[in-house]
């Protein structure tokens, strides 16, 4: 059975603003992890984390944007292991945002995984994936001195 992690948070800030903070490596880096990513199809670029051995992960996700529709859809391919090289997981990774009267719908599919054996660390990114979700509006919010920019 195929598994998916799904998440759908609003925000009370424009798609502009929420897009910004979804593909500045800068900004990108204050809610999720360093990188080097650029808002161009084909790029290559990595994410880097704490590494968890017990999970097989040497803590580098390695991913290539796939699709870019600025304010709109981002999809980029995710890829990680134990660190020898190769990565035995992969997966994709779909933002899509819907402009609503009084902020943006941000919505969160991490699907198609291939080689993930290990269900701990699919619960894993499930729970990450909504704690960093709800630390983009924390982020935005401190950058706006908590204002609403609709």
């Amino acid at each position: 059975m195929a598994k998916m992690i799904q998440h759908q948070f609003f925000y009370p800030h424009p798609p502009e603003l929420v897009w910004e903070y979804m593909t500045t490596a800068e900004l990108i880096a204050q809610w999720m992890m360093k990188n080097d990513f650029k808002p161009e199809v084909g790029h290559k670029f990595q994410f880097t984390a704490k590494p968890m051995p017990e999970m097989d992960f040497d803590g580098n996700i390695y991913c290539q944007v796939l699709e870019l529709t600025p304010f709109k859809k981002l999809s980029y391919s995710w890829m990680f292991g134990p660190g020898d090289g190769a990565p035995q997981t992969e997966s994709i990774v779909h933002w899509t945002l819907t402009a609503k009267e009084n902020g943006t719908e941000l919505l969160l599919q991490h699907r198609d995984f291939k080689g993930l054996n290990f269900s701990a660390m699919f619960d894993s990114m499930n729970k990450g994936w909504q704690v960093l979700m709800e630390k983009i509006l924390q982020t935005i919010n401190a950058a706006n001195d908590g204002t609403a920019k609709a």
